[in-house]
C-alpha cells in the first residue's frame, strides 16, 4: 500500500469514528415524541376545547407532538342533554382533522392514548376495559363513574393490566387552588368551595356537576376525610366533611341564583380564593405530560375518597343529615367491585 493510500485509509477511519461519536446526541434529542390521541364520547364540550388545543397549527410547546387523530362518538342514549350534542361536536372535531370511527375496537389500533369523554359515568367501566386491555394510557373525564363501586373497579382493572390512568376536573388546576395546595398560605386548616350543582336522575346528586367543586375542595384539603353530613333543599346543597385532626371542609352546590366557581381556603398564615375556573389548558398540559411519562398526577386513593365523599353525602341526605362515615363506604364498595371483576 502506498503512503498516499495509507493516509487516505486513516482519514476515513477517523471520520467514521467521529460520525459514530455524534450519533448518541441525536438519540438523546429532547423533543417530545408524537402521541396519537383517541376520544371516546363526543357529547361534552370538553372534546372540542381539548382538540382545539392539541390540534392547533402552532400549539404551546408543552402540547406539541400530541394530536387527536380519531374519535368514537357514542353518547348517552337516555340523557337528552348528551344525545343532542353529539352531531354538533362530531362535526366540530372532524373539521379539526379527527377521523370518526364506529367502535372502540376500531379506535384503539389507531391511537397511543385515550381521552374517555362520555358525559355519562355509567358506561365508563365497560368503555375503559378494552382500553386497559390494549395497554393504552387513559384520562377519564368527570364523572369517573356513576358509582363508587365502579370507580374502584376501574382502578382495580388498571392495576391488573398495569396501565396508568387518572380522572379529575379542570377546577383542580385553578391558580389559587394550586397555590393553596403548594403551601402558599401554610398548612391548610379548612376550606369551603361552591359551584353550580344541577341534578341528573341517573347519577348520585353531586356526581353530575358538583364534582367540580368537590374536586377543588380535595385539591386543597387532601385526603383524610372521615365523615360527611349534608343539608339539602330544592335550591341548594351543603355537604360538610370532617377531616383528620378536626379540620372542616365544605361544598355548597347551587341551583338558584347566579352560580359561580369559587371558594376560600384557610391556612395557618392567611386565606386564599380557590376553586375558580382558569380555562382548559392547564388540565390539558397535565394530561399530555401524563401521556408522555405515564405518572398519574392524582392518586387512586384520593379519587376514590372524592367519590366516597359524594356518595356519603347522598346517604346523609337520605338519613336527614346524619353524618356518614367514609371508611365503611369504601370497604363495602371494594367488596362489591371485586364481585364485578371479569378480567
Amino acid at each position: 500500500m502506498t503512503a498516499l493510500c495509507r493516509r487516505w485509509t486513516l482519514f476515513l477511519i477517523v471520520v467514521g469514528s467521529l460520525t459514530r461519536l455524534t450519533l448518541p446526541a441525536a438519540a438523546n434529542d429532547q423533543s417530545p415524541p408524537d402521541i396519537r390521541v383517541g376520544i371516546i364520547g363526543l357529547d361534552t364540550s370538553h372534546v372540542v376545547h381539548f382538540t382545539r388545543l392539541l390540534n392547533a397549527e402552532n400549539p404551546p410547546p408543552k402540547l406539541a407532538g400530541c394530536r387527536v387523530v380519531a374519535a368514537y362518538p357514542q353518547g348517552s342514549p337516555d340523557i337528552e342533554s348528551s344525545v343532542s350534542r353529539v352531531p354538533r361536536y362530531t362535526q366540530e372535531v372532524q373539521a379539526m382533522g379527527v377521523e370518526i370511527v364506529d367502535s372502540i375496537a376500531e379506535l384503539l389500533p389507531r391511537v397511543d392514548a385515550v381521552l374517555l369523554e362520555t358525559n355519562d359515568g355509567r358506561p365508563h367501566l365497560r368503555q375503559a376495559l378494552p382500553v386497559l386491555k390494549a395497554g393504552k394510557r387513559m384520562f377519564i373525564d368527570k364523572p369517573m363513574a356513576a358509582s363508587l363501586v365502579d370507580v374502584i373497579a376501574i382502578f382495580e382493572a388498571a392495576k391488573h393490566y398495569g396501565v396508568p390512568l387518572f380522572s379529575t376536573s379542570t377546577l383542580r388546576y385553578g391558580k389559587g387552588t394550586v397555590a393553596a395546595h403548594q403551601g402558599s398560605i401554610g398548612p391548610i386548616v379548612g376550606c369551603d368551595t361552591h359551584c353550580s350543582c344541577p341534578l341528573e336522575p341517573t347519577h348520585p346528586d353531586l356526581f353530575w356537576y358538583g364534582i367540580h367543586g368537590v374536586e377543588a375542595l380535595f385539591a386543597v384539603m387532601g385526603t383524610g376525610c372521615k365523615s360527611v353530613s349534608r343539608t339539602h333543599t330544592a335550591g341548594e346543597d351543603l355537604a360538610v366533611g370532617v377531616w383528620e385532626g378536626g379540620r372542616i371542609g365544605s361544598f355548597r352546590g347551587m341551583r338558584v341564583g347566579k352560580s359561580t366557581y369559587g371558594g376560600l381556603a384557610f391556612g395557618t398564615t392567611g386565606t386564599l380564593e380557590v376553586g375558580t375556573y382558569g380555562g382548559y389548558e392547564p388540565l390539558v398540559v397535565i394530561i399530555v405530560d401524563f401521556f408522555r411519562h405515564g405518572v398519574p398526577p392524582i392518586t387512586a386513593e384520593e379519587t376514590i375518597e372524592i367519590f366516597a365523599f359524594m356518595e356519603a353525602a347522598d346517604l346523609s341526605k337520605a338519613r336527614n343529615g346524619t353524618p356518614v362515615e367514609i371508611a365503611g363506604l369504601i370497604a363495602e364498595a371494594r367488596v362489591k367491585a371485586a364481585q364485578k371483576r371479569d378480567w
